[in-house]
């Protein structure tokens, strides 16, 4: 019997919300058939059938959050000596003495061609298992998640065997926030369902809140000039979003503070550098919050970020996003201005170390350096930061930089050149 996983289908995934699925009990179905429909903090994502065969039970119920590694559902392999193959191999594994097991980091070199998905190498590769010792059990000796898992667990149990007297280390996961419970729920009350990328959101927003100790800073910004040049620009016919220099601007701001651009590794007391510079951003879609990525913003022209950003954003909101699309950031910005905000505290996209907020550009009565009234385009930004990393004059200082690249469009193109 095959078990299917909730295998790791995005950095740094733990968990998933089965939401639906496409097959039961009885189904025949084929490898890499879509099986269940599943929810994670990013994206919503299909688990494939590692094998042809039928499906025999759906052990987990839909709106159900299981951990990764866990068996969703059970499929029966049609090619019964495969089966067979499974049981002989299971039973030859146990019966190994204790004194003979293999420890899982050793490496040996098969001398034959190892045929496994991506996904199962990946796998094999985070729990340091050598996939050319692991026994296939799918079509032609496929080797499947499930038997990266067995051969992990014949494994452990051989050293626990074999070392009953040795103290085991388990590294316990962070503890839980406590859920709330309502005593009773008024008759009259109307309930909306908890689940799906609602839940997620919850779940990833309590997390950084918890883990993160967010500082906001807010600025204050003269769009006047950068407005300017937008319509100059639409004058010769190219159009350019305002969203479009700040990412440029804030490349070469975190190139001045790259402590922004970064990630607190804790455990190792250090924090890391990014050479990089992926801006997430931050899209309402009809899903919800969704945090596409775009790639190497310090690579690309002022329109190809243009181009792209406006691609990502009609993919977040068509949510064909894909999980690469979605991983990777090293800052996250906001842009709520649309929408009417005038100010708020965002929350970090853990485990980066910084997020600005865009908000609404007015018009205002402002006093000049030569004391006089002048109506200038005036914008509010909040930036939270991780004040583990960083003090607030450093990101006033940031926030200097970003704002003076934007008031004065010309030094932001000296930048580019």
């Amino acid at each position: 019997m095959l078990e299917v996983k909730l295998h790791d289908i995005g950095e740094g995934m733990t968990e998933a919300e089965i939401l639906h699925y496409f097959v039961k009990p009885g189904d025949s179905v084929v490898a890499d058939q879509a099986l269940v429909e599943v929810q994670t903090d990013k994206m919503v994502a299909e688990l494939p059938s590692p094998a042809t065969g039928i499906v025999r039970e759906l052990l987990i119920d839909t709106t159900s959050t299981v951990e990764v590694g866990t068996t969703i559902l059970l499929i029966e392999a049609v090619n019964h000596s495969g089966r067979a193959e499974q049981e002989t191999a299971i039973a030859t594994a146990e019966t190994v003495p204790a004194n003979q097991a293999t420890p899982i980091a050793t490496k040996i070199k098969g001398p034959h061609r190892i045929k496994a998905a991506p996904y199962t190498r990946k796998i094999a590769r985070e729990n340091d298992v050598d996939i050319t010792l692991v026994n296939g059990t799918g079509p032609a000796g496929r080797i499947l998640e499930q038997d990266v898992y067995h051969f992990m667990e014949t494994v452990s149990n051989q050293i626990a065997a074999s070392q009953e007297t040795a103290t085991t280390n388990i590294v316990q996961p962070a503890p839980r926030s406590p859920v709330t419970k309502v005593a009773s729920i008024p008759a009259e009350a109307e309930t909306i369902p908890f689940t799906g990328i609602r839940k997620q959101i919850a779940k990833k927003m309590t997390h950084s809140l918890t883990t993160i100790p967010h500082v906001t800073h807010f600025e204050e910004i003269d769009m006047t000039n950068l407005l300017a040049l937008r319509q100059e620009l639409k004058a010769d016919g190219v159009s350019v979003s305002a969203v479009a220099f700040f990412i440029k601007a804030l490349v070469v701001a975190l190139k001045d503070f790259p402590v922004f651009n970064a990630k607190l590794d804790e455990e190792n007391g250090v924090i890391i550098l990014e050479k990089d510079y992926h801006i997430g951003l931050a899209v309402d879609s009809t899903l919800g919050l969704i945090v596409p990525v775009l790639k190497n913003a310090h690579k690309k022209t002022l329109l190809e970020v243009h181009n792209e950003m406006k691609e990502l954003n009609e993919k977040a909101r068509l949510g064909t996003l894909s999980g690469n699309e979605m991983r990777g950031g090293t800052m996250t910005i906001t842009n709520v201005g649309p929408l009417g905000s005038t100010g708020a505290t965002p929350i970090i996209n853990h485990p980066e170390t910084a997020i600005i907020a865009f908000h609404k550009t007015k018009k205002c009565a402002i006093v000049t350096d030569d004391d006089e009234i002048a109506i200038r385009s005036m914008m509010n930004i909040s930036m939270s930061f991780d004040h583990r990393v960083a003090d607030g004059a450093t990101a006033v200082a940031f926030t200097n930089r970003f704002a003076e690249l934007i008031e004065h469009p010309k030094k932001l193109w000296l930048e580019l050149i």
